[in-house]
């Protein structure tokens, strides 16, 4: 069982199995005029080059119109600059979105 951990000030995501400690990605975050939305979601959705500005993969949440995606600005990585979702490079949440199920928990903090 996954669980993804977001933190939006060290701008990482952590990826835990059984409850340890499974893998760590950079990742961008929501700009302070549109933060990224703190609490607890589960990932409804998932689309493989969904277009636009977000990149190879597309992890929706249960927040509506929030998700984790790629990106097509990888020199955003590791800013605060999206409008409140979460950006990875490609090959990143090309790995993520391979293994990660639908239903997974992800707590932002």
């Amino acid at each position: 069982m996954y669980s993804i951990t977001i933190n939006t000030t060290a701008r990482t995501l952590t990826v835990h199995k059984n409850g340890a400690w499974y893998r760590s990605y950079p990742v961008a975050v929501g700009k302070a005029s549109t933060p990224t939305p703190k609490g607890t979601f589960t990932i409804v959705n998932k689309a493989i080059n969904p277009g636009g500005p977000f990149g190879a993969r597309w992890l929706g949440l249960s927040k509506p119109h929030y998700g984790i995606h790629g990106t097509n600005n990888p020199s955003s990585i590791g800013k605060a600059v999206s409008n409140g979702c979460v950006r990875m490079y490609n090959n990143n949440v090309i790995e993520l979105a391979s293994f990660i199920p639908l239903r997974t928990v992800v707590n932002i903090i």
